[in-house]
C-alpha cells in the first residue's frame, strides 16, 4: 500500500510481472500497527481488480499467534487479524491469510483452546458482510518449534477448534509443506499431499496456494523460499500440482526471491520469470 497506494503500486507491479492474482499487506507485516485505509485508494483497488478480473488476497502480519504464552500478544493478535479481515472486505479481497502459530502457552490442546476463544468472535464479526465476507485462510508453517499446523493432518484439530466455520479455508505454501515432510518431488508426492488435505479438512477448503520452491530438502523444517524450478521441489512437481483437480480454480501467489537488492538485476525480473514458468507448466502436456 506504499507509494501510490494499492492500485497505483500493487496492481502496477502485478501488471509489470504478468501476474493474474495479487496478495497485499494492509499493515506492516512485522508490526502491530492497524492503519486506517484510504477510502479513495480502497475504491480504486477494488474497482481495478474487478475490471481486470484479478482476485486479491491480504496477508496478515507475521507476529500473530493465538497460542502465545503472552496475553498481550494474544490481544494484539486479535486486533491485528480483525484489522486484516475488515480491511480485506474494504478492498474487495477474497480472504486474509494468517499463519497458524505455535503452542507456546502450554499443550497443543491448550493452545487450540486459545485459538477457539480468540478467533471465533472474529469470525462471528464477519456476518456483517454477508455474501461478500472474506475468508480466513489458515497457512500451515514449515514445522519449526511447536507449530500448531505443519503437516496436513494438523489442520483437522484446528478446524475442529473453529467448528469448521464456513469461512475458514486453507492456504498451502509449497515450501512450508515440503519442509514439513510432504515430499512434493516424490513420484506421487502431490497426490499424497492433496489426499492428506482432503482427509483433514474435507472438500472445498483449499482457497489459495503460495507457490514457492525450497532451498532445502524435504522434511528440513526450514522456510527458505527459492525461485520456481530452482530448488529441491522442482518444476515437475509444480506441473503436477497445477494439473491436480484439487487446484482447479485456486490462485497461486509467488513469494519467491527477486532482484530488488541485487545490483545486477532489475526489480521484478525473477518474479516475472517465475510467473512465466508457472503459466507454461499449467498447460496440458501433449
Amino acid at each position: 500500500m506504499a507509494g501510490k497506494g494499492l492500485a497505483g503500486t500493487g496492481l502496477a507491479y502485478a501488471a509489470k510481472v504478468g501476474a493474474e492474482a495479487v496478495q497485499v499487506f494492509v499493515a506492516n507485516p512485522r508490526g502491530w500497527a492497524t492503519p486506517a485505509g484510504n477510502p479513495a485508494h480502497d475504491l480504486a483497488f477494488r474497482t481495478a481488480c474487478a475490471e481486470q478480473g484479478v482476485p486479491a488476497y491480504v496477508h496478515a502480519p507475521y507476529l500473530i499467534n493465538f497460542g502465545s504464552d503472552s496475553s498481550a500478544t494474544r490481544e494484539r493478535s486479535v486486533e491485528s487479524l480483525t484489522h486484516s479481515l475488515h480491511r480485506s472486505a474494504a478492498i474487495g479481497a477474497l480472504g486474509a491469510v494468517v499463519h497458524t502459530g505455535s503452542a507456546l502457552c502450554g499443550t497443543r490442546e491448550e493452545a487450540l483452546a486459545e485459538v477457539r476463544a480468540q478467533v471465533m468472535p472474529i469470525l462471528d464479526g464477519l456476518d456483517r458482510y454477508g455474501d461478500d465476507a472474506p475468508w480466513l485462510l489458515l497457512e500451515p508453517t514449515a514445522g519449526q518449534g511447536s507449530s500448531l499446523c505443519a503437516r496436513m493432518e494438523d489442520l483437522a484439530a484446528y478446524l475442529d477448534a473453529l467448528d469448521h466455520h464456513p469461512l475458514v479455508g486453507v492456504c498451502l505454501d509449497t515450501c512450508h509443506v515440503f519442509a514439513a515432510g510432504h515430499d512434493l518431488a516424490a513420484p506421487d508426492g502431490v497426490d499424497e499431499l492433496f489426499e492428506a488435505l482432503h482427509q483433514a479438512v474435507g472438500p472445498n477448503r483449499l482457497r489459495l496456494i503460495h507457490a514457492n520452491d525450497s532451498q532445502d530438502v524435504a522434511g528440513a523444517r526450514k522456510d527458505r523460499h527459492e525461485n520456481i524450478g530452482a530448488g529441491h521441489i522442482g518444476a515437475d512437481a509444480f506441473r503436477a500440482l497445477l494439473a491436480h483437480p484439487a487446484t482447479a480454480g485456486v490462485p497461486l501467489i509467488i513469494e519467491t526471491p527477486d532482484g530488488r537488492h541485487d545490483p545486477d538485476r532489475v526489480e521484478g525480473v525473477r518474479h516475472a520469470a517465475d510467473i512465466t514458468l508457472l503459466k507454461q507448466l499449467r498447460r496440458p502436456t501433449s
